[in-house]
């Protein structure tokens, strides 16, 4: 008799921890699945057409693979820190500053409120009313609801892995479900970006969503839901981070993969001018021609749910990454609650100081971050059967890396302010596969080489 009762207890637990898994899974999915992430894949389809399922593998390498594998190289290494401290503690400091200020209140936080107030309540605004006022008590509401879930990031999965991933899937299900049976003309050729090429540029807009950079922090969220559900073994812990961004990458995946169907059936039924339209559009396109007025307003819901879980997955990221690097400023002393605070704070101002103005100003530092990310990743991955006999390979490989990434930075900021350096742009459009955005390869393989012979040499003379 109590052997029975003894199997019934473990499987029952057994079951309660594989559905604590999928809650870890689905708040993983919604932290990564923003707006950006939300109309990506439909405008691929759109202009993919017949070629969509080719577009689609290239998108869903960077976009889904890349991040998956940050995922698993920080997890693996131990966190953030343990990773880039490979290349020196300096550097470990300097980039998670510049990525935390980057994916936080100087880029992406604004714009989760900005993109949703524009997709959700914009099309519904009369005239008549100033364009701010709206939009500073939006932003207010969404912000401060944002803060109180995110006062208690060890409980995220009950907000978001379990109410808020499952209605943003759902909603994104009834879109896709109506695509497979609204009456379309023949499904286009490819066009626009996609003419031409489309694995590879399925590639680099995947590349765009920028996923990568967030993946290297958001691994610090996660490990702190599952010690609260008792994974306190860091190894298991550790182990268990890097299967919950398997699971999110395979549900991002699915989730693509409908999205760029639906942006295929959208197109059909209404051409988009691919110089002026947007994921949005092609979105909005399907659900007025399916849904009518109603289409509308369910697609503002789907960009309000998918944006409030990437803003509240942020704040609370970016909030303990710097309660924890700056515990005092000055003699004030700055816990998690304080830098929540003014990590939402300074969002709601910036969302309200001009969208536009944000993303120009911060895609030259992402082309920046992301190359240094890859680059990371891939050694870090290769840690045991290679870098760890060679340690030198990080400094070198990452700052050659850095060295063209930081001068494209520049140039590009230069350009915003319609300035050139004389001979800067020559030579980096010079570097090999500069016209594809991979100017930073080959310098980034000579560093790997100089690692090796450096770190051979630094042996021998010991």
């Amino acid at each position: 008799m109590n052997t029975e009762v003894d199997e019934k207890k473990i499987k029952n637990n057994a079951n309660l921890f594989v559905q604590k898994k999928a809650l870890i899974a689905f708040t993983f999915f919604s932290m990564f699945f923003g707006a950006g992430n939300l109309i990506f894949a439909p405008f691929l389809g759109a202009q993919a057409g017949t070629a969509t399922p080719l577009a689609m593998v290239g998108f869903i390498i960077s976009a889904v693979g890349l991040p998956v594998l940050g995922v698993i190289a920080v997890s693996t290494a131990g966190g953030f820190d343990q990773l880039t401290g490979r290349v020196s503690k300096s550097f470990a400091i300097v980039l998670g500053l510049v990525i935390m200020i980057t994916i936080g209140p100087g880029f992406a936080l604004p714009r989760t409120a900005s993109t949703s107030y524009d997709a959700a309540i914009v099309p519904f605004l009369p005239d008549s009313i100033p364009a701010w006022l709206p939009r500073l008590i939006y932003s207010l509401v969404f912000f401060a609801l944002a803060y109180i879930i995110a006062l208690k990031p060890a409980s995220l999965t009950k907000v978001i892995g379990r109410f808020m991933a499952p209605i943003l899937l759902t909603l994104i299900a009834v879109m896709f479900v109506a695509s497979l049976f609204v009456h379309h003309a023949a499904i286009m050729q490819p066009n626009g970006d996609y003419a031409h090429n489309q694995l590879t540029q399925g590639f680099f807009d995947g590349y765009q969503t920028m996923d990568l950079i967030a993946a290297l922090y958001f691994g610090i969220i996660i490990s702190a839901n599952l010690r609260n559900m008792g994974v306190n073994d860091p190894a298991q812990n550790s182990k268990e981070v890097g299967f919950a961004g398997l699971r999110a990458g395979v549900t991002l995946a699915i989730v693509y993969a409908m999205l760029s169907f639906i942006g295929v059936i959208s197109n059909s039924i209404q051409p988009i001018d691919v110089s002026t339209a947007t994921g949005a559009t092609v979105l909005t396109n399907l659900t007025t021609a399916v849904f009518g007025s109603f289409g509308t307003a369910l697609l503002g819901l789907i960009f309000v749910i998918a944006c409030f879980n990437v803003c509240v997955g942020l704040i609370s990221t970016c909030s303990a990454y710097f309660s924890e690097k700056f515990p005092k400023i000055g003699s004030f002393t700055c816990d998690y609650r304080a830098w929540s605070i003014i990590v939402t704070v300074v969002s709601f101002v910036i969302s309200n100081a001009g969208l536009s103005t944000i993303i120009k100003v911060s895609v030259p530092l992402l082309v920046a971050l992301y190359p240094i990310s890859v680059v990371l990743v891939i050694l870090g991955l290769l840690h045991k059967v290679f870098c760890s006999r060679f340690e030198k390979v990080y400094f070198w490989t990452v700052l050659f890396t850095s060295i063209v990434s930081v001068l494209q930075c520049i140039s590009s900021f230069l350009a915003l302010a319609s300035v050139e350096i004389t001979g800067l742009n020559e030579v980096l459009q010079a570097l090999p596969f500069a016209q594809q955005s991979f100017g930073w390869l080959v310098p980034a393989i000579v560093g790997v080489i100089i690692g090796v012979v450096t770190s051979v040499a630094s042996k021998k003379q010991q």
